[in-house]
C-alpha cells in the first residue's frame, strides 16, 4: 500500500513534549523496529535539526538514520532509501528541497519507495512537497504559489492555523485560479493517505484540523484527536 502521512506541523521539532504524531507514524510499520529515516534537506541538513531528530527517535522502538545531501552516507542513495520503512521529511525551504532533490535524482528514488509500500511522512516543506502544488514562503518575504512533485494530487497548505497569513493567501490563490483546490492542515493535524485517498486524519492537539479547500470556501474534516484513546 502507497502511503503519505503529510503533517501541517508538530512532530519532534515542534512539539518535543507531545510525540503523539511521530508515535502515530512509527505504528504505520507491522515491525518492531521499523527504520526511520530523516531527510533533513529543506533546513540545508541543520546539524540542530539532526540532533532533535535522534533525541527523540532514539528514545523510541524505532532504528533512526538520517540522510544528508551535503555529506551523503553512500554513493547509492536509491540502495539507502529502499531499504528503510519510513522516510520522514523535515520542514524549511521547500523550493530548495526541490531543487536538490532532483539534482541529485531523489526525486525518482522516493517515488520509487512509495510505490514500494515505503511510509513517506513529513511536516510543512515536507508535506507541500507530495502534492502537486502548495503554499510556500521559500521565495522571502510572502507565500507564493509553488508546484510540488504530485504524488498526490491538488494542492496543499500546512501552517493553517499557525501562521496568520496562510488561510487568506490559500484561499486567494485558490480562488484567482493560481493554485488548484487542495487540502489545509492546522499545526497538530496529519492527513493520511492510502494511494489517492485519505485514510484517517489524526491529531497531536485537540482543535487541530484539516480542510477540504474550493474556490469559494472550504469545509472542516473530521479529524481524530490522538490524545482520547489507544490507536
Amino acid at each position: 500500500m502507497r502511503q503519505i502521512i503529510a503533517m501541517g506541523g508538530g512532530g519532534f521539532s515542534m512539539e518535543p513534549d507531545n510525540p503523539l504524531l511521530d508515535q502515530y507514524i512509527l505504528k504505520q510499520v507491522n515491525k518492531s523496529q521499523p527504520k526511520i529515516c530523516f531527510i533533513p534537506t529543506a533546513s540545508g541538513d541543520a546539524d540542530s535539526y539532526i540532533e532533535k531528530f535522534y533525541d527523540f527517535f532514539n528514545q523510541q522502538e524505532c532504528i533512526p538514520s538520517h540522510l544528508s545531501l551535503f555529506k551523503p552516507p553512500t554513493r547509492d542513495l536509491e540502495r539507502f532509501v529502499l531499504e528503510q520503512d519510513i522516510l520522514y521529511v523535515g520542514g524549511g525551504n521547500t523550493k530548495n528541497l526541490l531543487v536538490l532533490w532532483k539534482e541529485w535524482g531523489l526525486d525518482e528514488i522516493l517515488k520509487k519507495a512509495w510505490n514500494q509500500g515505503i511510509v513517506l511522512a513529513g511536516l510543512s516543506a515536507g508535506s507541500i512537497c507530495w502534492f502537486e502544488e502548495g503554499v510556500t514562503d521559500s521565495y522571502g518575504d510572502q507565500l507564493e504559489p509553488l508546484q510540488a512533485l504530485g504524488f498526490l494530487k491538488g494542492s496543499h497548505c500546512p501552517h493553517y492555523d499557525g501562521e496568520a497569513e496562510r488561510r487568506p493567501a490559500y484561499r486567494q490563490f485558490i480562488d484567482e485560479g493560481l493554485l488548484q483546490d487542495g487540502i489545509a492542515a492546522d499545526d497538530g493535524a496529519a492527513i493520511h493517505y492510502a494511494g489517492q485517498e485519505i485514510k484517517r486524519i489524526v491529531s497531536s492537539r485537540p482543535t487541530a484540523k484539516a480542510y477540504q479547500v474550493y474556490k469559494g470556501g472550504e469545509n472542516e474534516l473530521a479529524t481524530e484527536y490522538l490524545g482520547e484513546r489507544e490507536t
